[in-house]
């Protein structure tokens, strides 16, 4: 144990810059391109973690936010950090809390020290410092753990886009130092992945991936993207990031997205993914399949016994019809949740796989271009 992450790039594709890789870490082997199931409070909504086992997720989210508020760090220490506290024995990386920042900007105030946000659940107020969020994730126990950063809305003006880069950067400098003036609590190396912000402006993007990449971390994040900006904006803004990130350490995008969007990032040399989208749109009747979105709810599918998506290897998605599905929908059955969240992430899962497996094979793009036009498809 306390081996910090590593990295192998295993195959990179001639035509453009997705690559096959592993991250090693002490509770696991994460095969790269990898899409995270988002796990905010500790679970992955509607989904078991043995679920979670059978479609093959390799690693999974928590978020610090969240987990401080309830059930609390005093309660996971107990446990023995997160990993046990789930049972989940594999990698988890957790967001800083940063997000919220951005989210929930009626209930909080930014200033140098840090955040002061009010809780959703009963209007307590607390203070966010780096300090105190590198403590909280040491607490979790993580094994890849997230810089605080302030991320932008969009649209933002250049001066505050600067600004809010600033903040940021002497934020991640302050993370480093107490991660460094800390240790582990349960036996495992925690990595500090810092957060490249910069809004939509190239320069201060390039500004933002030199600062991180000079405090040489383990693994390198692009944030402040998909948080409304048009999606060529958000991929020339990607690649023009990964471009200018250390090529032999993992790039994370946060929270992004579509399939289509994975696979255009891929493209452009992003190796981490991570959204809500799978399992938030499956609770909200939208399911991707390998023949395009369904909306599970619309009439058409009725009398329509066939599987769910016959197209992956999911048994939730090949044992259950369209029908059932949606009459579980309409009734507001739990069942159904489940299994629209369960199906939705083992197509994301599939559509990794299939990623690293033409990107091994030398005909990723032909291939990505083909399915980034057939996952839009409205049936």
């Amino acid at each position: 144990m306390m081996t910090a992450l590593r990295f192998d790039i295993l195959q990179k594709d001639s035509l453009s810059e997705a690559r096959t890789g592993n991250i090693i870490t002490d509770h696991g082997v994460i095969p790269t391109p990898v899409f995270m199931p988002v796990g905010t409070a500790g679970s992955v909504k509607a989904v078991t973690q043995s679920q979670l086992l059978e479609i093959g997720a390799k690693i999974i989210l928590g978020n610090t936010y969240h987990l401080y508020l309830r059930p609390g760090t005093e309660v996971l220490e107990s446990a023995g950090g997160l990993h046990r506290f789930m049972n989940w024995s594999y990698p988890i990386l957790t967001d800083s809390g940063g997000y919220q920042v951005f989210s929930l900007a009626g209930t909080r105030k930014i200033k140098e020290e840090g955040v002061v946000f009010q809780s959703h659940i009963d209007g307590s107020r607390h203070l966010f410092t780096p300090e105190k969020v590198m403590d909280i994730q040491r607490s979790i126990g993580a094994d890849i753990i997230m810089a605080l950063d302030e991320c932008p809305p969009y649209p933002s003006d250049y001066n505050y886009a600067r600004e809010s880069m600033g903040l940021t950067h002497r934020w991640l400098d302050r993370c480093f130092r107490q991660v460094n003036a800390t240790r582990p609590l349960y036996r495992h190396t925690q990595n500090l992945f810092p957060i490249v912000q910069g809004g939509t402006y190239a320069d201060l993007r390039k500004e933002s991936c030199a600062f991180v990449s000079d405090r040489n971390a383990a693994g390198n994040a692009i944030g402040g993207l998909s948080v409304g900006e048009p999606e060529e904006m958000m991929y020339d803004l990607c690649g023009l990031c990964c471009g200018h990130l250390p090529a032999h350490k993992p790039r994370y995008l946060m929270g992004v997205g579509t399939p289509w969007n994975l696979l255009e990032c891929i493209a452009l040399g992003v190796d981490m993914f991570d959204c809500v989208m799978p399992t938030r749109n499956g609770r909200n009747a939208m399911l991707f399949t390998s023949r395009g979105i369904i909306n599970i709810d619309n009439k058409k599918w009725e009398k329509d016994h066939s599987p769910i998506d016959d197209g992956i290897a999911c048994e939730t998605s090949n044992y259950y019809s369209k029908a059932y599905l949606r009459h579980l929908m309409k009734s507001k059955e739990i069942l159904g949740l489940t299994i629209a969240s369960v199906h939705n992430l083992a197509f994301y899962m599939h559509v990794m796989t299939e990623a690293r497996r033409h990107i091994e094979a030398g005909d990723f793009m032909s291939w990505k271009n083909s399915r980034v036009e057939q996952f839009k498809i409205r049936l």
